[in-house]
């Protein structure tokens, strides 16, 4: 018997390479907030590609440090334990996912520049908002990686997938509700499957599976959505990328009471945006 369609997305997920066991190390001492730097150390030197990313990050102008930075050890002291953590999880969630910058759907390119768009707008509003430095690279991973579950859909049902993209284009319908109607499921479910599988943090989960369903959420990263779902609609109206739909409602209040402002800030951070994609480029690579 034929498989159904989730079958075969659910399959396809299920055969995505797991992260590295160097990586799934590195999260799990992230976590720590005792960490030695030495300890990391031990374990980021063991991965040559980690160790050569981490060491360009440090000398990128994405941080702008004054000094060369040769040690992985200073590199760590330097960038902080929430940076290397999300190094190393953007490093090998990108290493799993399809190569072809074009696919029948999505072209790969504008998808990861929609991704990269929705991590940095959702970082400069949370250093807007005074988040702790320590924590604001969450909100860049968390938008960064909010439309993963796009990736598996498309990847395995490119002609299903176009159809839905372009019925969304068509009767103007958010493309969440058009993968419901004609899958049976949406992206935020293949994500949380993959989160989930993978074992990342909640605050990733969670801004994956509720960033279309804010009014369910009683978690305890409100904030992280709520930037998440307002830098998502940033880059949508700005036409900042394309990750399939050009369909977006404005945030409901609770984001906007929530984040402290309103939408009037996208005139004071659209040019900072620009920017920092531009220098954000070296922390996953993208030519």
């Amino acid at each position: 018997m034929a498989k159904s369609l989730n079958e075969r997305i659910i399959q396809y997920i299920a055969e995505m390479p797991s992260l590295p066991i160097t990586i799934g190390k590195v999260l799990e001492v992230c976590n720590n907030p005792y960490v030695n730097p030495v300890e990391l150390n031990q374990i980021i030197s063991l991965d040559p590609v980690l160790t050569g990313k981490l060491l360009k990050l440090a000398n990128s102008v994405y941080y702008g440090l004054n000094t060369k930075v040769s040690s992985i050890i200073k590199a760590i002291t330097m960038l902080g334990l929430n940076t290397v953590k999300n190094l190393a999880l953007s490093t090998a969630v990108l290493g799993t996912l399809p190569k072809n910058k074009l696919i029948k759907g999505i072209n790969m390119e504008d998808f990861w520049h929609h991704s990269l768009c929705v991590g940095v707008t959702s970082k400069l509003m949370a250093a807007r908002q005074g988040v702790e430095k320590k924590y604001i690279e969450e909100h860049f991973t968390a938008g960064l990686l909010h439309d993963i579950g796009k990736i598996p859909i498309n990847a395995c049902l490119p002609s299903e997938y176009k159809e839905i993209i372009e019925i969304s284009e068509r009767d103007q319908k958010p493309m969440y509700m058009v993968e419901n109607e004609k899958l049976n499921l949406n992206h935020n479910i293949t994500g949380k499957i993959i989160t989930d599988a993978w074992k990342l943090d909640s605050s990733i989960t969670d801004t994956i599976f509720f960033h279309h369903d804010i009014g369910s959420y009683e978690g305890k990263h409100l904030n992280i959505l709520c930037n998440v779902i307002a830098a998502d609609y940033f880059s949508v109206i700005n036409g900042i990328g394309f990750a399939g739909t050009r369909n977006v409602v404005r945030p409901p209040d609770i984001v906007w009471n929530t984040l402290g402002f309103d939408d009037q800030v996208f005139n004071e951070i659209f040019d900072k945006v620009k920017i920092e994609i531009k220098k954000a480029k070296v922390f996953l690579q993208l030519s």
